[in-house]
């Protein structure tokens, strides 16, 4: 899978597109909060198959059979798409922020080494809040 296109919109336009939980909408998942200000969500234990696509462009970001429960309370992939995530340091070197490469959008943070029994030794610790589930066939290939 290539690259997407960046998506450039203005934060009043990003605003329509991911606009805040409200009481009225409780199952709003698009949160702005969290793809432009880096809150939290969930699907932490949805383990249906399907892909998880990022909330604010869509881009397909990561193949449900790639998840695992790495029992951080978030959700937890061991791979995303080919060019669909970057990655870049945090101010503090510590951790990597990885974000959507279509539109920015916050993910989460990637880590390295911790010991996990996966293909990777990755764990992506995504905001559930950042990503869209669509549940069914994977047809995107890794």
């Amino acid at each position: 899978m290539a690259a997407p296109n960046p998506v450039n919109k203005t934060e009043e336009e990003w605003k329509v597109i991911l606009s805040p939980r409200t009481v009225s909408d409780p199952s709003q998942e698009r949160n702005r909060n969290l793809c432009r200000k880096k809150g939290t969500g969930e699907y932490d234990k949805l383990y249906e198959e399907g892909v998880y696509n990022c909330a604010g462009c869509g881009t397909p970001l990561y193949k449900s059979s790639r998840k695992f429960d790495s029992g951080c309370g978030w959700p937890s992939f061991y791979e995303g798409f080919p060019g669909a995530i970057n990655r870049s340091p945090d101010p503090d070197g510590r951790r990597t922020e990885i974000t959507c490469a279509g539109c920015g959008g916050h993910l989460g943070h990637v880590t390295k080494g911790e010991g996990y029994k996966t293909p990777t030794d990755e764990r992506h610790c995504v905001n559930s809040i950042s990503v869209k589930f669509v549940p069914g066939n994977a047809t995107t290939s890794i």
